[in-house]
């Protein structure tokens, strides 16, 4: 049995590898509610499981007002440097321009986060066209909620938006979402290599992960958790036990997404 699965059967916090989830949230949310979802509450909690750095997006800015979500998300970053790191949420219907223009270079951001199916407006449409020109520009990851079947960020979509764009490093949410999206998601990825699948949320499993490894060179699967949202340690408990090497678990835990952010051994230690 590895070291990180001995920790996690004895409540320990992971230790001897990075992590890095690149897909968390902070703040409430309006409709349901989430515990301890303030900065201090979600650190505890990384703390517990032994998570160096989480990449976040304030839900108030995806759900309701950017820019009052990304001074959020500055603000949670502040509170706790080096432990967090923050999207740049971008809402369509919110001046893409000015909210890129508002932050650009600030070193919080580490990336952009979309939410085409929430905002109700297709990944491939005209009004990302600043986002993508953006992330060309300064080499920054954007990270795109991805479900299969959506009219707005189904994987194809994604596919179209990385093939216009090879430059831009473009993570799949989810990887795709419910099957078969992750199959999809998985093929996408395969033929575009500036395509990189987070594994975050309820369909995705360590059978998955493991086709994953199997099919994808290393540096295109990132962990993620979607946390407070969901459970930190159910995303943690099917990457630590999923059967692969322990040099791409290493990789998708940690390594793989200090290099997509820029995040240095001193940052995330």
């Amino acid at each position: 049995m590895s070291e990180l699965a001995l920790a996690v059967l004895e409540r320990r916090p992971l230790r001897g590898v990075t992590v890095i989830d690149a897909h968390a949230h902070t703040g409430p949310y309006s409709l349901f509610f989430i515990p301890d979802a303030d900065a201090a509450g979600m650190v505890a909690v990384m703390d517990r499981c032994g998570v160096d750095v989480a990449v976040l997006s304030s839900l108030l800015g995806l759900q309701l007002d950017a820019a009052a979500g990304n001074l959020a998300t500055a603000r949670a970053v502040d509170a706790f440097p080096g432990r967090l790191l923050g999207y740049l949420t971008i809402n369509p219907w919110h001046d893409p321009e000015a909210e890129l223009a508002a932050w650009a270079g600030d070193p919080r951001f580490v990336g952009i986060k979309l939410h085409a199916d929430l905002h109700g407006y297709p990944l491939t449409g005209s009004r990302y066209e600043p986002v993508w020109a953006h992330a060309e520009r300064t080499g920054t990851p954007v990270l795109c909620h991805t479900w299969y079947g959506s009219p707005f960020d189904d994987p194809g979509q994604v596919a179209r938006v990385a093939e216009r764009y090879p430059d831009v490093v473009v993570l799949a949410g989810h990887a795709g979402g419910p099957e078969p999206g992750i199959d999809v998601s998985m093929e996408i990825a395969a033929r575009l290599p500036n395509v990189v699948l987070e594994t975050c949320g309820s369909f995705v499993t360590g059978h998955h992960l493991e086709r994953m490894v199997d099919v994808l060179p290393p540096g295109q699967v990132v962990f993620g958790s979607d946390f407070p949202f969901i459970d930190l340690r159910h995303s943690l408990g099917r990457t630590v036990f999923a059967r692969i090497g322990d040099a791409e678990r290493a990789a998708i835990l940690g390594g793989t997404a200090a290099t997509l952010f820029g995040i240095s051994d001193e940052q995330s230690h």
